[in-house]
């Protein structure tokens, strides 16, 4: 169904509608933006899995029943 989603084709019209849209002076800043962004994002999620990889793992403390 989503085989040829982002073909080379495809990916030359977003662009190019993306020029029409914000003008060639801003296309740079914004895909700078976008970068930073992403490797942000990439960056707080291999953080939370190695804090989350660092984190012992502790077993629930059972205590003896007292029977009266």
């Amino acid at each position: 169904m989503f085989e040829g989603l982002f073909q080379p084709m495809h990916l030359l019209v977003i662009f190019l509608i993306a020029l029409l849209v914000f003008g060639p002076k801003k296309l740079p800043e914004l895909g700078k933006g976008l970068g930073e962004g992403i490797r942000a994002l990439k960056d707080g999620m291999k953080d939370h899995d190695a804090k989350l990889e660092a984190k012992p793992e502790t077993k629930p403390e059972v205590k003896p029943e007292n029977k009266a």
